[in-house]
């Protein structure tokens, strides 16, 4: 950070102006912050790329039905038989939901199962544009009707609208949920890291002011500008804003404090701090808003609008880091780290600490260690052939055996699987009754379910109910095979829908955007590595050890997930997800390593600054890694399993990258090739010493003194 720029920021009596700045701020952003569900968008649509065939099936339909339709498919079972009084009781609730003032047409039914043990009625409840969110109190009362007075006979509420009210069940209070979880993780960790009854409230204060603020910016952004925000982007943002913002609190708070050792003047020592930790504090983030901000290639709305939304939180929370923390930090003084209030002229513990005795142990083996560690992290990428990333059906997207679950089984136990959720076709109206006999004719279409087609305005609709339930692979092979059928069919210009088009869509963009979009974040890393460190082996070398620790998290987590979870499957997003966080979060590990390496290196060579940047570091990225592990970690107490996948997966990625990859492969590759991992810049010209000599000088080498002076 420039001078100027650091001057201001740690000004005596300008540091308050930064102060009420941003509690001017947050008042502002507060009101907005409480708004942001209000503009969620979580309905199938709004996950959809323009482009898919769906989407269009969507608009298409939309002449014929609200596109805000969800049916509710509710079953009744009894396996001894329905008797004469529950079929009186389930027709007296068919007329009792055809008085619903939320139909999108008729209710259809009772429909009574073949063997007589269960029946069916189809609820076509249009719950507005903000059915998803609504769809949980109209489920809880048609169930509540279904259940009353049943004697024993067992209803349940399953199909689109069921499967809605139990993902906005499972989402409800997730703000809240995740904010506290992830606040009592962060401040546990501080007072364990700073052992301080007092220091941990200004990382967290300053995390809450980023967040709030950030929520404020993004729900003006969803409001006007058509940003995409939804649960899970909403929920993560809470994970990133505090993980990430604590962990650049952390870098600059360690610098500071070693900082206060070496000048008197606490506004000084902020100045030194800010001066050598900002622009790697800065790079960080830039490295993780940028690889955010690749997302936006993607073709699933909710994988684009992701983009943006974590990009302002790391904005945010760096902006807050870098200003409002420092202010509060100078304005309380040094009383703020007791009991171990750092003092003017003592030693740093680092220089002879548990990572210079690390560091000292892998100088000696250094080949040795960067080969064994490799070898392990690939034979736990291996894994990976164990990750089934096909996508989730609705069973197995739920911990646990919500009603639409259990419903959802009753009716495959009793009527075609597919029963609620039927294939819809659009087609030109002159062609319907060929589209309605490809329709028809296609394997995996009953048949006799196929409607006749409904004209208007020149356009047929037709449905036709599957074979397979609606989310299993089975179904979508079928909606390929029907699309193949109905689009064979000259000048019909047919198109097929349905929710299981809907999900079969989504899968195909997010493999789509997984195989786009990974590719591309590595290079601008690579680039942006490449600017910071002024060489080209040592941003080979660290894109290539988070790759390998990105696929050994994966590999591991795999194992984890069918063996240990019994997880089924994965969501398709889950490797990209994992991906882009391991990396873009996994290389600021790195990014605040080597800018440290590369600051030592000027002064006491590769191998020697090597190991004085891990003494100086190790502590600090250690707990940074901890943070964001526990933080993501919190993912997991949802009932979802996509979540817990992606908790668990970049939780133990980032401890991986922590503790593994960045304190024990990265530090060997430095020592091993030396100067040269600065190559084509000055530093791969300069004089070394092995590996082994700088072991020893760099345990007696002392704390760097007047060469931390701004300069």
């Amino acid at each position: 950070m420039t001078r100027s720029i650091v001057g201001l920021i740690t000004h005596r009596r300008a540091k308050y102006g930064f102060i009420i700045f941003w509690l001017i701020v947050v008042a502002v952003a507060g009101p907005l912050a409480g708004k942001l569900t209000d503009v969620e968008k979580n309905e199938a649509k709004s996950w959809l790329p323009g482009s898919a065939e769906s989407t269009k099936a969507l608009d298409a339909q939309a002449a014929f039905a609200s596109p805000n339709t969800l049916p509710a498919v509710v079953v009744y079972e009894r396996p001894s038989g329905l008797t004469p009084a529950d079929q009186q009781k389930i027709a007296a609730d068919a007329q009792t939901w055809a008085g619903l003032g939320e139909l999108d047409g008729k209710v259809v039914g009772p429909i009574p199962a073949q063997d007589g043990q269960a029946a069916e009625i189809i609820i076509p409840l249009d719950l507005g544009e903000e059915g998803w969110n609504k769809a949980a109190a109209a489920v809880e009362g048609i169930t509540a009707t279904a259940r009353n007075g049943a004697n024993g006979m067992t209803a349940y509420v399953t199909g689109p609208a069921g499967i809605a009210a139990d993902s906005s069940k499972a989402f409800e209070g997730i703000d809240s949920t995740l904010l506290y979880g992830t606040i009592t993780v962060v401040v546990v960790i501080l007072l364990l890291t700073y052992r301080s009854p007092v220091l941990w409230l200004l990382p967290v204060i300053s995390a809450g002011v980023a967040l709030t603020v950030a929520q404020g910016v993004i729900y003006l952004l969803a409001k006007n500008a058509g940003l995409t925000v939804n649960a899970q982007s909403a929920g993560i943002l809470t994970v990133l804003v505090f993980g990430a913002g604590t962990d650049y609190a952390l870098l600059l708070v360690a610098r500071y404090r070693e900082e206060l050792r070496k000048h008197e003047d606490r506004h000084e020592a902020m100045a030194v701090a800010l001066h050598r930790a900002g622009p790697a504090i800065i790079a960080s983030a830039s490295t993780v808003v940028v690889g955010m901000l690749c997302l936006m290639f993607a073709e699933t709305n909710a994988t684009r609008g992701l983009g943006p939304v974590a990009a302002i939180g790391i904005l945010v929370g760096l902006a807050v880091m870098l200003t409002l923390l420092p202010a509060l930090l100078t304005t309380v003084g040094r009383w703020v780290f007791w009991p171990k209030r750092p003092v003017f002229g003592s030693r740093e513990p680092t220089t002879t600490g548990f990572w210079a005795k690390i560091g000292a142990g892998i100088a000696r083996r250094a080949r040795l260690t960067w080969i064994v560690t490799t070898l392990v992290l690939a034979a736990l990428a291996v894994g990976i052939v164990q990750l089934d990333a096909s996508g989730l059906t609705n069973a197995q997207s739920f911990r646990g055996n919500p009603d639409s679950v259990v419903g959802e089984e009753t009716v495959s136990r009793h009527f075609p699987a597919g029963a609620g959720n039927p294939v819809v076709v659009v087609s030109g109206a002159g062609q319907a009754d060929a589209v309605r006999a490809a329709f028809a004719g296609t394997s995996g279409i009953d048949r006799a379910t196929v409607t006749p087609p409904v004209i208007r305005n020149g356009t047929a609709y037709l449905e036709g109910t599957l074979t397979a339930p609606a989310d299993s692979q089975a179904a979508y092979a079928t909606v390929d095979r029907v699309r193949d059928a109905v689009h064979a069919v000259p000048g019909a210009d047919a198109l097929v829908g349905g929710n299981t088009a809907i999900n079969l869509d989504v899968q195909r963009a997010a493999e789509h955007d997984r195989n786009l979009i990974i590719p591309i974040v590595l290079l601008v890393v690579f680039l942006i590595l490449m600017m910071l460190l002024r060489a080209v082996i040592g941003p080979v070398l660290l894109i290539a050890t988070v790759v390998l620790s990105f696929g050994a998290a994966l590999g591991a987590s795999a194992l984890v997930f069918r063996h240990i979870f019994g997880f089924e499957g994965a969501d398709t997003s889950l490797p990209l997800f994992v991906f882009v966080f391991l990396v873009a979060l996994g290389i600021d590990y790195n990014i605040f390593l080597m800018t440290r390496v590369r600051e030592e290196s000027t002064r006491h060579g590769t191998r020697r600054g090597a190991l004085v940047g891990l003494a100086a570091t190790g502590g600090v990225i250690t707990s940074a890694g901890l943070v964001l592990a526990g933080t993501f970690a919190v993912l997991a107490t949802l009932p979802l399993t996509g979540f817990a996948e992606i908790g668990f997966a970049v939780a133990f990625g980032v401890l991986l990258d922590t503790i593994v990859v960045r304190s024990v492969l990265v530090t060997a590759l430095n020592l091993d090739l030396g100067r040269h991992i600065w190559w084509p810049s000055g530093l791969a010209r300069q004089p070394d010493v092995p590996a082994e000599q700088a072991a020893d000088e760099a345990m007696r080498l002392p704390a760097p003194g007047p060469a931390a002076r701004l300069d």
